[in-house]
């Protein structure tokens, strides 16, 4: 076991990637404008296409007003384009301008075991790069928030695997290698104040992503177009609604927020603001399955049938889903 894991390490190093982040600074300094560059973060990433496509998370690339350099494992650097970011699975797709790099293959991961022994690379702490830890698979189908400093919102993540190899910061976009050397997984989030847990994105979901860009020229994701807030029981309570479960479409009191926007496929179905989404194909809302864990099982031109209730009546509608812009 131990020589295979030295082998696959061996293997896929050379296309493990560190990313900098860097902003620019403007300075006065003897009545001179002066523009300095500071880094202000790292994170890790992978080669999946020698042409110089990469896989990493969204949220290490997420600031726009940041500028994002590759460091190759032979210390070259090259600036990076963000092709595509998935805000769904926190998956983001980079671009450099280089040829003939060394690549990871892609794995499966729909059938993973308990148990299974896994291999974590990535750029620890923005300064350590290519450091690996090794460890088993301790969990599947989890489920975490983790908090945007960027976006200043919370993000919720399915599906996720977890392994107890060491993920740190810095760790964040990197690959989770199975034993013969693919890819199961993007490393993702660490539990802060507990040792020997992490949370992988499964590589799955990068794939339909790549194969998207591919095709389209960018990711594509389904769109039903209402703006919603999930019932629950203090809800009822509170504003005296007559069940405790459920998307209630309105607008969130945003200025000038349409709860159904215009000419989307659940205006053109005539969803209205203050229905209630109870089910999408007999799927039923609830705090566990929200209305977008539900519309991720669907693709674009599905057609879709959603049971509202309006008032005291209860309604049928169904909706071809069309595309997120």
């Amino acid at each position: 076991m131990e020589k295979q894991i030295i082998a696959t390490v061996k293997k896929i190093i050379p296309a493990v990637i560190s990313i900098i982040i860097s902003k620019s600074l403007t300075g006065d300094s003897s009545h001179l404008s002066k523009e300095r560059k500071i880094k202000t973060g790292g994170g890790s990433g992978f080669i999946v296409d020698s042409s110089g496509i990469i896989l990493t998370n969204r949220h290490v690339v997420n600031d726009l007003l940041a500028e994002y350099v590759v460091v190759l494992n032979n210390d070259k650097k090259y600036p990076a384009k963000v092709l595509a970011k998935d805000p769904i699975n926190d998956i983001a797709v980079l671009k450099i301008d280089a040829k003939n790099l060394p690549t990871i293959k892609l794995g499966d991961s729909v059938n993973l075991d308990l148990g299974q022994t896994v291999i974590a690379v990535g750029n620890v702490l923005g300064a350590f790069k290519n450091t690996v830890s090794v460890g088993i698979i301790s969990g599947l189908s989890r489920e975490i928030t983790a908090d945007s400093e960027i976006e200043g919102k919370i993000t919720k993540l399915q599906g996720l695997i977890q392994t107890d190899a060491a993920i740190n910061p810095g760790n964040s976009g990197g690959p989770l290698i199975d034993i013969n050397g693919r890819v199961i997984g993007i490393n993702a989030a660490m539990v802060l104040g507990a040792e020997n847990i992490g949370f992988t994105l499964p590589i799955n979901a990068a794939k339909k992503d790549l194969a998207d860009i591919k095709r389209y020229g960018k990711i594509r994701q389904p769109f039903l177009g209402v703006r919603y807030v999930l019932l629950n029981k203090k809800l009822k309570e509170k504003y005296d609604f007559p069940i405790d479960c459920g998307a209630l479409v309105i607008s969130e009191l945003l200025p000038k927020g349409k709860a159904v926007l215009p000419n989307s496929p659940a205006d053109k179905a005539g969803i209205k603001e203050s229905d209630i989404i109870l089910e999408i194909n007999k799927i039923k809302i609830s705090p566990k399955k929200d209305l977008e864990d539900v519309l991720r099982k669907f693709k674009i031109n599905d057609e879709i049938e959603l049971k509202i209730l309006r008032g005291k009546e209860e309604l049928n509608y169904k909706i071809v889903l069309g595309e997120k812009k």
